[in-house]
């Protein structure tokens, strides 16, 4: 094991155990971390901010917290990175854009807001693609961030840096959003779990332009460490209207219960994606592995049509929504596909608007009825593995965006159910192949537990840095 690997790779109850015995402390892991950080940045561009002297004093009181028996909570002093569409206070959110300011937030988003009472050492924020518009990780402002497994790659996006963070031993929480897939394809390209809750779960603020698509939620290592982080984001905010009741539950309690006796389905394609072969084998090997944990499994065919359009339309009307009123000297300065959606965003009117409002609905529905007969459906996260970076269509002869590529992604956003991406494999090339496992509205515990007993199944992979 590599110097400093020992703590770039540690869970965070690994990290608190070790700080509750006495024999490691929160200033330790920071200024280690924060010199892998500096060490591994030119490489792979994780980081368009590092909060050095943020860090530090944080790291400074959770090791008082320590010493006096008095965490603040199971999170205390554990290192975090938080995804640069989130604001924080004291430090800018560029959203990956020349069109925003480079001035200090005033405030803190819900998510950020609870990572920080819970005592959490919060190293920097990551990158992402312009207004988390794709889902691989280019920005006209902080340029190209690399994947780990191989850094000719993309890590994915929107949630690009996170993943990375994840992936290459820098940040144990890692905070994202999903609109599409963006926490789900990173995770999956850079080889590490993530969740996009229910939507709701996990409040957040300002508002997305993306309306009721965008969840925030963790990308980590471990489940473990995604439902430890769960249990602190999950708590109500006053400015977020849509956020959900107060919860009483610990996603952690049930995790290490099994699958014994869950009726589960698996569909390799939806009915209407295309898969690469690798990826579909590493899959239907993964969904039966499910079988051997004692789950009932049934394959399934064509559950919904495609709901391409009407995600595009949604989609498209909020991007618009995000550059209205904005110079075009100013608009040249972006990321010319990202205008693109904008422009035909543009032309979308309010009554075909709520048209794909109710194509949502109706899939919503469709999930609904789908769950009344099964627990999860497991399916391929992404049927490509990782893009060449520089590159956002994977099959440009078929394809004209880039959700052509990621279509088991988008519509459990459209449903606002929870999805994770579990690692499954790698290709033969060395890339990630990650598992998505869709839970029915509200069972994200569920789903953890899930991904808890196949993770247990996997071998440790890391990247081969």
């Amino acid at each position: 094991m590599a110097a400093g690997d020992e703590i770039a790779f540690s869970s965070a109850a690994e990290l608190t155990g070790r700080y509750r015995a006495g024999t490691l402390s929160p200033v330790e892991v920071a200024q280690a971390l924060l010199v892998r950080l500096d060490a591994l940045q030119p490489r792979f561009n994780a980081f368009c901010l590092i909060d050095r002297d943020g860090a530090l004093a944080a790291a400074r009181a959770s090791e008082a917290r320590w010493r006096a028996s008095a965490p603040a909570s199971p999170l205390d002093g554990v290192p975090a990175t938080i995804k640069d569409l989130m604001l924080m206070r004291g430090l800018p959110t560029r959203r990956g854009s020349h069109l925003t300011e480079d001035v200090p937030d005033s405030e803190d988003t819900p998510a950020v807001a609870r990572l920080k009472e819970a005592g959490a050492v919060i190293l920097g924020k990551t990158t992402t693609p312009e207004f988390g518009w794709i889902a691989v990780g280019d920005s006209p402002l902080t340029g190209i961030t690399r994947n780990p497994w191989n850094p000719a790659r993309t890590p994915g996006g929107s949630s690009a840096g996170a993943a990375v963070a994840a992936a290459a031993g820098i940040g144990v929480l890692n905070l994202g959003s999903d609109g599409a897939g963006s926490i789900r394809v990173p995770s999956c390209f850079s080889g590490v779990f993530g969740l996009k809750p229910t939507f709701g779960l996990v409040p957040a603020y300002p508002p997305s332009p993306m309306g009721l698509l965008s969840h925030h939620g963790p990308l980590t290592r471990t489940v473990a460490d995604a439902a430890a982080m769960l249990n602190i984001l999950a708590r109500p905010d006053p400015r977020d209207p849509y956020s959900l009741p107060a919860r009483d539950d610990d996603f952690g309690v049930a995790l290490e219960d099994g699958v014994k006796g869950w009726r589960i389905a698996y569909s390799p394609d939806l009915g209407y994606a295309k898969v690469d072969p690798e990826i579909a084998t590493a899959v239907a090997a993964a969904a039966n592995q499910f079988e051997a944990l004692g789950a009932h499994v049934e394959e399934v065919g064509r559950m919904f049509d495609s709901p391409r359009e009407a995600l595009l339309t949604l989609w498209g009307a909020g991007a618009a929504r995000i550059v209205a009123g904005i110079p075009a000297n100013k608009l040249a300065q972006c990321d010319p596909g990202f205008i693109a959606v904008c422009e035909e965003g543009a032309t979308i009117g309010a009554v075909d608007y709520l048209g794909a409002d109710l194509v949502r609905n109706a899939l919503g529905r469709t999930m609904g009825a789908f769950h009344e007969t099964y627990d999860l459906l497991l399916t391929p996260m992404t049927p490509v593995p990782a893009l060449p970076v520089g590159e956002d269509l994977n099959d440009p002869a078929n394809e004209t965006h880039w959700v052509d590529w990621s279509p088991f992604s988008y519509p459990f956003n459209m449903t606002r159910q929870p999805a994770a991406s579990i690692p499954c494999g790698l290709t033969s090339s060395g890339l990630p192949i990650g598992l998505q496992i869709v839970g029915k509205l509200y069972d994200d515990a569920r789903v953890l537990r899930a991904a808890r007993a196949f993770e247990a199944t996997q071998p440790v992979r890391r990247p081969p840095i």
